[in-house]
């Protein structure tokens, strides 16, 4: 019997070094990417907003640490489906987000006090935990090229100028608590931006990564 509804055929895109297709499974893995950004902006605007709404009260203090673990593994998330062409850029965002993970384990286990006021009253931790960030700021930077996003162009410097500002006492309180804001600000706007951005630039250019596959398999045989 023949179906009255058809499949639709797929869309066949033309790229640099041929024709592709988007599959269920590429559409899943920008849904995917797209979800861990949103959490891992969900944790961080939350405990923005917390400590600068609230203050440094004990309760709020303790929530930041189960804050930023969500927000670190969203970001793990994030960076396990993220589309970029350069496969060892790719590879040194994740390898910061480890290494940004495992210090701040180590932080959170060498001192009594909650986790981030360890980092913030020992601004020398940052030199472990801002390997996360930096992993976070390798986003911003490719979805600020790929995409000419402005609150990802503001956010390139921004997480930076903070954290490093922070590590050498050059900036006042006033000004951390600017940036911070204006980091939870972006950041969301960002998120939120991503979720109704349509699913094939995410995707990009299938035939440069078919390429680069073939490229690496030849060069390994």
């Amino acid at each position: 019997m023949t179906n009255a509804y058809p499949s639709p055929q797929p869309v066949v895109y033309e790229g640099q070094f041929g024709s592709f297709t988007i599959t269920e499974g590429d559409r899943r893995g920008v849904v995917i990417y797209r979800a861990g950004l949103l959490a891992a902006a969900i944790c961080f605007v939350v405990g923005a907003g917390l400590i600068l709404g609230v203050g440094p009260e004990t309760w709020v203090l303790r929530s930041l640490s189960f804050l930023f673990a969500g927000f670190w593994l969203g970001l793990g998330v994030s960076l396990a489906t993220i589309h970029i062409y350069l496969i060892p850029l790719h590879r040194t965002l994740q390898v910061f987000w480890g290494i940004g993970g495992i210090a701040a384990l180590v932080v959170a286990h060498q001192f009594d006090q909650p986790f981030l006021q360890t980092v913030y009253e020992q601004p020398l931790t940052i030199l472990g935990v801002g390997f996360t960030f930096a992993a976070l700021t390798g986003i911003f930077f490719k979805e600020a090229f790929c995409f000419n996003r402005f609150e990802t162009k503001l956010l390139t410097p921004l997480v930076p100028l903070l954290l490093l500002g922070h590590l050498s006492g050059l900036l006042s309180m006033g000004w951390e608590q600017g940036l911070l804001a204006a980091w939870a600000v972006l950041f969301g706007v960002f998120a939120l931006r991503k979720v109704i951005q349509p699913i094939p630039p995410d995707i990009g250019d299938k035939s440069v990564f078919e390429y680069l596959e073939q490229t690496s398999a030849s060069t390994a045989s």
